[in-house]
């Protein structure tokens, strides 16, 4: 069983920054792309930032410039800092990651459970 667990949310004055963290942890193979989402009450979850397992990266454009998304392939996490928090980043941040527990195994699309951003204005 695969678990993805997510850390650094919380609540901070917007200009701020935070930097979550995810560890994919359990019987992994391999890990392609690893990202996180975010959700606020009545949207669909929505990409923030993406890297694949060779560090190729997407950005939501309204994260450009102020997010930094990145990875420690050893330690099989994915970290997102986010500089100069706006109101608007408000919302539960989800970990996603493409893996597979077996080299036998078809990848699949793992969640975490999410973190709460709260940036007031």
């Amino acid at each position: 069983q695969v678990q993805l667990v997510e850390s650094g949310g919380g609540l901070v004055q917007a200009g701020g920054s935070l930097r979550l963290s995810c560890t994919a942890s359990g019987n992994i193979s391999r890990i392609n792309d690893m990202g996180w989402f975010r959700q606020v009450p009545g949207q669909q979850r929505k990409l923030v930032a993406l890297i694949s397992a060779t560090d190729t990266t997407i950005y939501a454009d309204s994260v450009k410039g102020r997010f930094a998304i990145s990875r420690d392939n050893a330690k099989n996490t994915v970290y997102l800092q986010m500089n100069s928090l706006k109101p608007e980043d408000t919302g539960v941040y989800y970990c996603y990651a493409i893996l597979r527990q077996r080299p036998t195994m078809p990848f699949v699309n793992d969640w975490g459970q999410g973190t709460q951003v709260t940036v007031s204005s």
